[in-house]
């Protein structure tokens, strides 16, 4: 399905803004690190920041993080990596740094330029990319979170359309190229026995959890301007409910797929404060960098509809948090029950009716609960789950994936500027108008408000509590 242009020439440079910052370190150049073992980066990189770097600086960074996230097992991709990094220094305001990093490209044409940097310098960068000449055949890929609120969002598209051609930006959320958010697009679609079952005469609500058991980690200063609705929840399990909820692609092509998407946030319901409950957890406040008397939700679930003829009147639950139970993320499917109890035992006191479950973390399944009869005379059952998938070993990293796949000019796992746009008005409302945060203790699945809000239609799923159905 997930076929690009064949017309698109993949790029002939990476160039990485913020090179020597922290999401640099953990997370670039182990996936550069990757896609060279892979043998699908062989072109030069240039690390570009306002650290008054040498590039033997930049090499110990590269080979210090690479050594950090795992071994090193093949010396020779290490090395080979190391000969493709430039540097270059300078401050993102002065025409000059844009200059320089024209000449450190030399004879390569199609750059395509990482934003691995705060979201407030991505105007000053991308406007200094144009001036530049930097932005012809080239391409952006842009770190989220892509936009605080609607207006700011359709600003920051303003910006790069006036630089860049649509699809030569890509926004780029790590969550996509995990190999278990994939898995949901392809089970979906390349099975016909959900289709039917698949909308609001079958699907009773559907759950998606996602809980970390750590703090914000010294990150303090950050959430405070951020906090989990806008972090996570309008972002990550955002895109896995389109991924779930959207209509069949058109044709086999990641354009398509874009489409649905986009679709699906245009459908939902704008939030209402009562859609919401926030939380934070006791010991936030005193994070370096928080506030003393912080608002910040630390915790967010929500209540979500989807106005389309597939999932009219489907409630959809979505929470996410930190300092939780677990660090796990899940998807519930939860089908209605059968019309006719013909069985004693199949009332829903003893449990959830049959369901699907997609467990997206720390290890990926797809589970299948159904009812099976005891041995004997009764007519009495338990609830079983069959596993249908567990992890793969050598699965790729979500940022090798993305960066491989952006190089190439492949943008079915990235995020089109109606669809961000979308998404935004859909939280818009409730950014700024809601309750005030609940306090919860950490280590617990968040504040009590939380299971009112899902109430009427049964009871939080909490991951890892239940690996399978007893």
């Amino acid at each position: 399905m997930m076929k690009g242009d064949s017309r698109i020439l993949p790029a002939d440079a990476l160039v990485i803004f913020g090179a020597t910052g922290d999401l640099a370190h953990k997370m670039i150049f182990p996936a550069l690190y990757a896609m060279v073992k892979r043998g699908v980066l062989k072109v030069p990189v240039v690390g570009v920041a306002a650290s008054a770097w040498s590039l033997a600086q930049l090499r110990k960074q590269a080979r210090d993080s690479i050594r950090q996230a795992g071994k090193i097992d093949d010396r020779a991709a290490l090395d080979h990596l190391l000969t493709l990094l430039r540097y270059v220094g300078g401050d993102y305001n002065n025409p000059d740094t844009f200059k320089t990093l024209k000449q450190a490209l030399g004879a390569a044409q199609r750059p395509a330029h990482y934003l691995a940097i705060p979201p407030a310098l991505f105007p000053t960068v991308i406007k200094g990319l144009g001036d530049a000449g930097l932005a012809d055949q080239a391409r952006v890929i842009v770190e989220k979170p892509f936009g605080r609120d609607l207006a700011s969002a359709r600003e920051l598209n303003r910006i790069a359309l006036s630089v860049f051609e649509e699809d030569a930006i890509f926004r780029i959320d790590h969550y996509l190229g995990k190999e278990a958010i994939m898995n949901i697009l392809y089970f979906r679609f390349a099975n016909s026995f959900l289709e039917p079952i698949w909308n609001r005469n079958h699907i009773a609500s559907i759950q998606i959890t996602l809980a970390e058991d750590f703090g914000v980690k010294g990150r303090g200063k950050f959430y405070e301007s951020a906090g989990c609705l806008r972090d996570v929840i309008q972002n990550h399990l955002f895109q896995v409910v389109a991924l779930l909820a959207m209509e069949p692609p058109a044709y086999q092509g990641y354009g398509a797929v874009h489409c649905e998407k986009a679709k699906v946030f245009q459908a939902m319901r704008p939030l209402q404060a009562d859609d919401v409950v926030r939380g934070q957890y006791a010991g936030y406040r005193q994070e370096p960098g928080v506030a003393k008397r912080s608002d910040v939700e630390t915790f967010c679930a929500l209540r979500l509809f989807i106005d389309s003829w597939r999932w009219e009147g489907v409630p959809w639950y979505l929470r996410s948090g930190k300092c939780l139970a677990a660090t796990a993320a899940e998807v519930l499917v939860e089908l209605k029950p059968p019309p006719q109890r013909l069985f004693d035992d199949s009332a829903p006191v003893a449990g959830r009716a049959n369901y699907l479950r997609f467990r997206l973390s720390p290890n990926a399944a797809v589970a299948l609960a159904a009812r099976v009869k005891r041995a004997g005379k009764e007519f009495v059952g338990d609830q079983r789950e069959l596993f249908l998938l567990d992890e793969q070993a050598g699965e790729e990293t979500p940022y090798a994936r993305l960066l491989s796949d952006a190089m190439a000019g492949n943008g079915a796992l990235f995020t089109r500027e109606d669809a961000i746009e979308a998404a935004w008005a859909v939280v818009d409302p409730v950014l700024e108008t809601h309750a005030r945060a609940y306090a919860y203790t950490p280590g617990s699945w968040g504040p009590k408000q939380a299971d009112g809000l899902i109430a009427a239609d049964g009871s939080w799923h909490n991951p890892m509590l239940a690996q399978t159905a007893k």
